[in-house]
């Protein structure tokens, strides 16, 4: 199954999709943000294109892990995506993503320019590899619970 991971901001959003074992996290795009109800038509039809069975949502939260104002915009965005997408849409902290995104790009030597033009996509492959581990990691410790209480393992 195929995972994409967004980085919503207000004017742009990034792009990021998974392999099919959903192991790496890759950048597709960076959305111009052009409305709210071609922003979900355009990312409807990622999830189609990709034969995506998970949506993986950035959300901002604050320093203290609050729902601040524009993680309230994304859980909005999220609402009105998962009835267009009909799949499962997930929130995941991305708290610092974005400042990780440009250290990466600046180590890299990636321009000023550039770096702008890239950011939303690096931070939402990012948010989206953190997730992917985190489910890795999940996982495995999960099928061993599951075989003590006698329970088959996928």
């Amino acid at each position: 199954m195929r995972y994409l991971g967004l980085d919503v901001g207000d004017r742009t959003i990034g792009v990021a999709l998974s392999d099919e074992t959903a192991t790496i996290a890759g950048g597709l795009a960076t959305l111009r943000r052009v409305g709210p109800r071609k922003d979900l038509k355009a990312v409807a039809e990622l999830v189609r294109r990709h034969d995506v069975g998970e949506v993986v949502v950035g959300l901002p939260r604050t320093l203290d892990g609050s729902v601040g104002p524009q993680a309230q915009k994304v859980l909005a965005f999220m609402d009105d995506l998962k009835p267009v997408v009909r799949v499962p849409v997930v929130p995941w902290d991305e708290r610092f993503t974005s400042v990780v995104a440009q250290q990466v790009l600046v180590e890299g030597q990636v321009s000023r320019q550039g770096r702008k033009a890239v950011v939303d996509k690096v931070a939402a492959i990012l948010i989206l590899q953190n997730y992917l581990d985190y489910r890795k990691v999940a996982d495995a410790e999960a099928s061993p619970r599951e075989a003590r209480a006698g329970k088959p393992t996928p």
